[in-house]
């Protein structure tokens, strides 16, 4: 199912730059009002964003800076706050989006990296020297529309980008601009996911032609600066997302999107690089996987009638811990140290970020005590946030006990194709 017609100026409804298949909810000056009534009547805000449910925060802005559906601004810089805990402790740095800006967390040390508020879905380097992120523009032009000639169109085109930990040497990687003869257009670029190689990037797109692809995996080499297909499995041209590789580069894990009947109804799958395959490892309902460090265990967010909440997964799927059991957390991050799972909270229509103690010294995986990292800082719910620990800060490794029905090698020192 590729929407290949623009989604106009004059149209009903436009597609936003959040929302590529055009199925979340229309989002307007009413937003704020119609999230109290939903919250109260259904207990939880929540967004089908691509295939899966994902509460969103109204309050927090579009988290790019061009507002398609009449709702909060992003802010420039300085975008306001982020709040953290004055005793938040927590080994390297966390990188997440905020008002249109891409902020660093350490501890209770937060800086804003970028500041032109149109940025989104930040993610660290393998050697943590860089963060990729996407950055939006907003234009107009004509394309050829489905009635005929050249109509008038909002654009909101996207470039994968990357800036230097420190500020500095940011670069534009790849843009999402596509022309046809003198029309504009554009295709989607979103979630970056560096290979642990360092040699290219994963991105959910339907570029460099969006009139003849659907919005799925590709790889971006930055040396030849192309899109390369992985030619992954899709249901009904639905295409995938949340891609995440584990750390030796042997598996990437995604979420492929499916629907049942109106509802979606999205499987986390493995795709082995080497071998092309791609396989399930959950039944419906989970997206947006993370693997440890160890390539053991995978956390994910599940999503029911009820909303969404953090678990554990073995190498094979099976659900073996509940992190949270609120319905309102999403989009996990496993620390690099193995002892912590970060991820989004929704508390009423404001998204945290919280972390998760974990504990396996008895061999099954507990959690020792959740704590906020961030406090009403209104996050941006549909950017990720990445972790990343300098090596001479991670732990010795150690031999760990085999994972309940793991199939799956510990990591080793290999690196991705």
């Amino acid at each position: 199912m590729t929407d290949r017609s623009p989604a106009g100026r004059s149209s009903a409804r436009p597609r936003a730059p959040r929302d590529p298949y055009g199925i979340g909810p229309v989002s307007g000056l009413v937003g704020p009002v119609v999230a109290v009534v939903a919250l109260v009547v259904i207990g939880v805000l929540t967004l089908n964003l691509l295939n899966g449910q994902l509460p969103v925060s109204v309050g927090s802005g579009n988290g790019n800076g061009n507002n398609p559906g009449g709702g909060p601004q992003a802010t420039p810089a300085p975008s306001n706050v982020v709040i953290v805990e004055p005793e938040v402790t927590f080994k390297g740095a966390i990188v997440y989006a905020k008002a249109g800006n891409v902020w660093i967390q350490s501890g209770t040390s937060v800086r804003q990296l970028t500041n032109g508020g149109n940025d989104s879905m930040p993610a660290w380097s393998p050697d943590g020297q860089w963060v990729y992120f996407i950055r939006t523009k907003y234009s107009t032009d004509k394309f050829p529309g489905g009635g005929g000639g050249p109509s008038w169109y909002d654009l909101y085109t996207p470039s994968l980008m990357r800036v230097q930990v420190d500020g500095t040497g940011i670069q534009r990687l790849l843009t999402g601009k596509y022309q046809l003869g003198s029309s504009t257009w554009y295709y989607w670029l979103r979630e970056p996911t560096p290979t642990p190689d360092g040699k290219s990037v994963i991105v959910v797109t339907d570029g460099p032609n969006p009139t003849t692809s659907d919005i799925v995996l590709k790889r971006f080499d930055l040396a030849t600066k192309q899109l390369i297909p992985l030619g992954l499995p899709e249901s009904g041209g639905l295409g995938q997302q949340d891609p995440a590789w584990r750390q030796d580069g042997t598996f990437l894990a995604y979420a492929m999107n499916q629907r049942d009947g109106s509802k979606g109804s999205p499987q986390v799958y493995r795709y082995d690089p080497a071998a092309k395959k791609a396989v399930p490892l959950t039944g419906p309902g989970y997206i947006a996987p993370a693997w440890s460090p160890d390539g053991r265990y995978l956390a994910a967010t599940r999503t029911d009638s009820f909303g969404t909440d953090v678990v554990i997964l073995d190498s094979r799927g099976k659900e073996v811990l509940r992190v949270t059991e609120d319905g309102h957390s999403f989009s996990p991050v496993w620390s690099p140290a193995g002892d912590a799972i970060a991820f989004l909270h929704l508390g009423g229509t404001i998204v945290d970020l919280q972390m998760a103690e974990l504990d396996r010294s008895t061999g099954n995986w507990a959690v020792n005590k959740t704590v906020d990292l961030t406090k009403v800082s209104g996050l941006d719910s549909t950017s990720r946030p990445s972790w990343f620990i300098p090596p001479d800060q991670l732990p010795a490794p150690s031999v760990a006990p085999p994972a309940s029905g793991s199939a799956a090698p510990a990591a080793s020192a290999s690196t991705a194709p």
